[in-house]
């Protein structure tokens, strides 16, 4: 079954500020919480659905991609390459709620006695922060896609105790304020009567465990500063300024929790002699006038190598010679753009005697004479025609 779009999942339009999103998203989580909704899977599907939306929308590299792309810009994810969003689970869906309902937590969390997804087994669940880097491509790199192995300084687990932060599995013991459920509640009278509600356990911080004895490398954090070698899959087409995410490779959460994503910034390095423009590639290529008259064959330089192009007798200076699939492919496509050859024609600016007193005798022959005849068009007409 095809998957519906984003926008129309959340109820906004295609130009809806980040505000907007975030709004129509509240109300539908609220509208279709599962503790709102017990035993009804139509709720929680559209639950799951909202999330998986506002997942991608709210975050910009995210939605760019969705908006260029679709859904189509979730299958390098299927595939293991990391990127794009989608395939949420129960705890990412309650992770969210932090910043949606500003507690860290479900908004009915005070009301139906739980937080959800963003816990484990009754517990709570820390979350590792997200990392930036920025890695330069060259001009081929990006026509053919890379795989990078990049060093990244970063947040790691604890080996000493495995992440824990205890210094031994003898160290951990239950939660007195809570009794290891992660989670207090109280009852209050109201003029309603009594209600119950319920929130994390400040002693344990939702765990539902305390440490008595801390790990003495990280010191009850589970996580200390080292260096991870991480292999990130470009693929070919990407350009300067787009992001991509790599789920889970980001700063290590304290105490076993979800590890953040590594968020990828695409720098492009300036080429020696072809400047791209889209997914096509320009080369300016400057010849002699005698070529341009007589004409030849000559090498210019492509992203795949040298190729051997035909110049015919009588070249004008301006025109475009172009060069089918010599440029850059576009992302998650067959489709690959075209090299644009512009031709310049080049004057000497120093002559010798005898080649100045062969000039001389030519510079009178009506060949030598620019003179265009009425049915011939200009240069503006000509490239008007050529990019139409």
């Amino acid at each position: 079954m095809a998957k519906r779009d984003y926008y129309d999942i959340l109820g906004v339009s295609r130009g809806a500020s980040e505000d907007e999103i975030k709004k129509a998203y509240r109300k539908m989580a609220i509208k279709y919480h599962p503790d709102k909704n017990p035993g009804d899977k139509a709720a929680e599907e559209s639950f799951k659905e909202a999330a998986e939306a506002y997942e991608v929308l709210s975050k910009p590299d995210k939605r760019q991609r969705y908006d260029q792309f679709g859904h189509a810009a979730n299958a390098q994810s299927a595939n293991g390459g990391g990127y794009g969003g989608g395939g949420m689970n129960m705890d990412d869906i309650f992770s969210q709620f932090g910043d949606i309902f500003g507690g860290g937590g479900s908004p009915f969390e005070s009301f139906f006695g739980g937080g959800g997804g963003r816990q484990q087994g009754g517990r709570r669940v820390a979350r590792g922060s997200n990392l930036r880097i920025k890695v330069r491509l060259t001009l081929e790199e990006i026509a053919n896609g890379v795989e990078k192995k990049i060093k990244v300084n970063k947040q790691v687990l604890c080996k000493t105790c495995d992440g824990t932060g205890a210094k031994d599995q003898s160290s951990f013991s239950t939660c007195k304020t809570c009794g290891g459920s992660g989670a207090v509640r109280r009852v209050t009278n109201t003029i309603l009567g009594q209600m119950q509600t319920t929130s994390t356990c400040p002693t344990c911080n939702g765990e539902g465990s305390t440490i008595t004895s801390k790990c003495n490398v990280c010191h009850g954090d589970g996580v200390v500063r080292g260096e991870e070698t991480i292999s990130i899959n470009i693929p070919a087409g990407v350009s300067e300024g787009m992001q991509l995410s790599m789920s889970g490779k980001g700063n290590a959460a304290p105490r076993g929790g979800v590890p953040g994503d590594l968020i990828i910034l695409i720098e492009e390095v300036p080429h020696e002699t072809l400047k791209r423009d889209g997914n096509n590639v320009i080369y300016d290529l400057h010849i002699n006038f005698v070529d341009a008259a007589l004409g030849t064959s000559i090498e210019v330089p492509t992203i795949d190598g040298k190729a051997k192009i035909k110049i015919e007798p009588g070249t004008q200076g301006g025109k475009v010679l172009r060069l089918k699939g010599k440029g850059v492919p576009e992302v998650n496509s067959y489709h690959r753009g075209d090299q644009l050859v512009h031709i310049n024609i080049w004057t000497p600016k120093a002559l010798s005697r005898e080649e100045r007193e062969t000039l001389e005798k030519l510079q009178n022959s009506p060949n030598f004479k620019p003179n265009p005849g009425k049915n011939e068009k200009s240069f503006f007409e000509r490239m008007k025609e050529y990019f139409e």
